[in-house]
């Protein structure tokens, strides 16, 4: 295991403790906001047009996950209706992404669909498209499921996420392309066991690259959500020596890592996405973001006392 892999995993670990989070609620909000868009739709959708203007597409996600009470899941999918509509009204270049814990998920699966299913419907009136995120892997299959019956239903404007890390990922890449479902291929960003996910990074980095030829080679449009270099100077490489053009795929980053870079991108042609969240639920997408990477937390360490 490297370095940074131990860094990630440690941080994942100490994240849940409740004196950890304690301090990073008092301390860290002001640093949080260096990945957060705003608290309201309105300043995401501000700043989503910010970004269109350098040539960056976005996926809007509004932050939450791990309800407790249903009610919190129906405040939820009426937030996501509003969101679908603003990025209509506003005509910005956008689409969703949503978390199915936030739908539901963990406490009833048929209310979670329902829920789900609603913003769907919404966002194919608008002809926009819905991003069903993938969380650690108790919820993968649920939320593969999930999006085959919403295909089947006619809702093909709806897709998920595969993650690198797990065993079982070129088995359900496969499936999923079979069934013409879009996807956002990632490394995967949750604390899992060697009982389902790789624990060395090349191993995750040697599936990573498998899933994303597989993707280019049958000629499906795959967006590529990393900071990685090595993946995305491979990308290219592979693409410009088997004639895959640049609208062939999409890169994807996160908000507030490495903006210059995903401008420069757009630059060059390539289509980028910039996967922007906002609310007032920040900690659990904070702590993630912080185990990315050392240099994360040290921003916020730094700063703290100051």
């Amino acid at each position: 295991m490297d370095h940074i892999e131990l860094y990630r995993k440690t941080l994942l670990s100490i994240s849940g403790n409740q004196i950890v989070e304690k301090l990073a609620l008092k301390y860290g909000k002001k640093f949080a906001g260096k990945f957060i868009a705003g608290h309201t739709l309105n300043e995401a959708l501000d700043e989503i047009e910010r970004l269109n203007d350098k040539g960056i597409m976005v996926t809007l996600d509004h932050l939450g996950e791990g309800i407790l009470h249903l009610n919190e899941a129906a405040a939820y999918r009426e937030e996501y209706l509003r969101l679908v509509d603003g990025i209509a009204e506003r005509k910005v270049s956008s689409n969703v992404s949503l978390k199915p814990t936030q739908m539901g998920l963990a406490l009833d699966k048929k209310v979670c669909y329902n829920n789900i299913r609603a913003i769907v419907v919404q966002a194919q009136k608008h002809h926009n498209f819905v991003r069903i995120d993938m969380e650690d892997s108790p919820f993968t299959q649920a939320t593969i499921d999930i999006v085959l019956r919403l295909h089947a239903e006619g809702l093909t404007n709806v897709g998920t996420v595969i993650q690198a890390y797990l065993h079982r990922t070129e088995e359900d890449v496969k499936q999923l392309i079979e069934a013409q479902v879009n996807l956002r291929l990632v490394k995967g960003a949750y604390k899992e066991p060697s009982s389902v996910a790789y624990q060395q990074m090349s191993e995750v980095i040697e599936n990573y690259k498998r899933v994303i030829q597989l993707h280019l080679d049958k000629g499906v449009y795959t967006a590529i959500a990393s900071h990685d270099d090595r993946i995305i100077n491979w990308v290219k490489s592979y693409a410009g020596e088997n004639g895959i053009t640049k609208d062939a795929f999409e890169f994807q980053m996160l908000y507030g890592l490495r903006m210059n870079d995903q401008a420069d991108l757009a630059k060059e042609g390539f289509r980028i996405r910039c996967y922007m969240p906002y609310g007032t639920m920040w900690y659990p997408y904070y702590t993630r973001r912080l185990a990315e990477k050392p240099a994360n937390l040290w921003m916020v360490l730094s700063n703290m006392f100051k």
